[in-house]
């Protein structure tokens, strides 16, 4: 039986990405305490490492920033921007690796198991963090491991852009001296109930019993003893799988009038801003189909700004429609897709007094989920 070959993962993380992206459009804010979100009632949605020293943090109250540092510069943020530089990260990276998975809008894991047979994968790394940053003069760190968590955790080490590698067999020579609240997942809760059992780093962790952990953290213990050691199974799930949502109505009697036609692609856009919500994901590309009567079917996309709002998604549908539809033409199919999907969906809606919507959006789908999708729509679908 042929052996596996050893993994080989790579996290790419894009510094501080928003606070970057407005330093790159206004220089005069390299070096200064920066943080993007709403100064009202907001919070901060990103920071600069140089607020970071006042003892700023994301989604820290802004009221509570600015008391920390009164200098504070406050940016609302340049949403179109970041999805561009999202993009054209996306595609350096898609034309040279072979498997990488966009984990959010400025995050990557790259998997690179094999390649070793054919040159120097920490050297390849090396040169496309280079590449990224001549060609968007953003700063970007990664880490290098066997595996996702132990790569993003050599990344989150290797900052501010810098870069880390983690070689087989050195993993818990790595975790060991780290704090347990350094492993992703473990929150303010659960460090404080760590720190009770006396465990402070990971290597006090290691070298609990993993059965007495269950016992005393349930089944999350077992699973930070296994992390403890360095082990995770996770695998880099390709990019293009799965990245798109869409529903379709073929219509019993064609159709062309307009009103409806448009209640429809309110309908159909709505339907899938809340499934994109509930996954946690936001769309950058809209899509919509027409298929006439004689089967012939034409379709027409644009690129947005990363949302999951029903009120900026739907817009932009109706005008596909309308840029689409032959006036007058009866319609047999209709249909709406939203692609270009990436996680982290909050983290993209923080920005020009976006938290307000964000919690609109939430109240409005625990109504659905608690009374049905249709409990709540548009208007213009009634």
């Amino acid at each position: 039986m042929e052996k596996k070959p050893q993994r080989i993962i790579a996290h790419f993380d894009l510094d501080s990405f928003f606070v970057s992206v407005e330093v790159l459009n206004d220089p005069s804010l390299k070096g200064k305490p920066v943080v993007v979100g709403g100064r009202e009632r907001g919070v901060v949605a990103a920071c600069s490492y140089e607020a970071r020293k006042f003892g700023i943090h994301s989604a820290m109250p802004m009221k509570t920033a600015l008391k920390l540092c009164p200098n504070l510069i406050v940016v609302s943020g340049m949403r179109g921007e970041y999805s561009k530089f999202s993009r054209w990260v996306t595609d350096i990276i898609a034309a040279k690796a072979p498997l990488f998975e966009k984990a959010s809008i400025d995050e990557f894991y790259l998997d690179m198991t094999g390649m070793g047979k054919f040159f120097n994968p920490y050297q390849w790394t090396i040169d496309l963090r280079q590449e990224i940053i001549d060609a968007t003069q953003l700063p970007i760190s990664f880490g290098l491991g066997s595996n996702k968590m132990i790569a993003k955790m050599a990344t989150n080490e290797a900052k501010p852009n810098g870069y880390l590698h983690i070689p087989f067999g050195k993993e818990k020579e790595f975790l060991a001296p780290l704090k347990v609240n350094k492993i992703p997942g473990v929150g303010e809760s659960t460090y404080s109930n760590l720190l009770q059992l006396g465990i402070e780093t990971i290597k006090d962790l290691s070298e609990r019993n993993p059965d007495e952990l269950e016992k005393q953290l349930g089944k999350y213990g077992g699973d930070l003893w296994n992390k403890s050691q360095g082990f995770h199974y996770s695998e880099v799930v390709a990019y293009h799988e799965a990245k798109s949502v869409s529903t379709e109505n073929t219509f019993e009697e064609n159709k062309s009038d307009i009103n409806f036609l448009l209640s429809e692609v309110v309908r159909m856009t709505e339907k899938i801003a809340f499934e994109l919500r509930q996954d946690d994901k936001t769309a950058g590309c809209v899509a919509v189909k027409i298929r006439y009567p004689d089967f012939e079917t034409t379709s027409r996309q644009t690129t947005i700004p990363y949302t999951f709002c029903d009120d900026e998604l739907i817009p932009v549908a109706k005008d596909l429609f309308n840029k689409l539809w032959r006036k007058g033409q009866p319609v047999r199919l209709l249909g709406v897709r939203l692609s270009e999907l990436t996680d982290g969906a909050m983290q993209t809606n923080l920005f020009t007094n976006l938290e307000k919507k964000t919690q609109l959006y939430k109240a409005i789908d625990e109504v659905k989920n608690r009374f049905g999708r249709d409990s709540l729509t548009k208007a213009t679908t009634k």
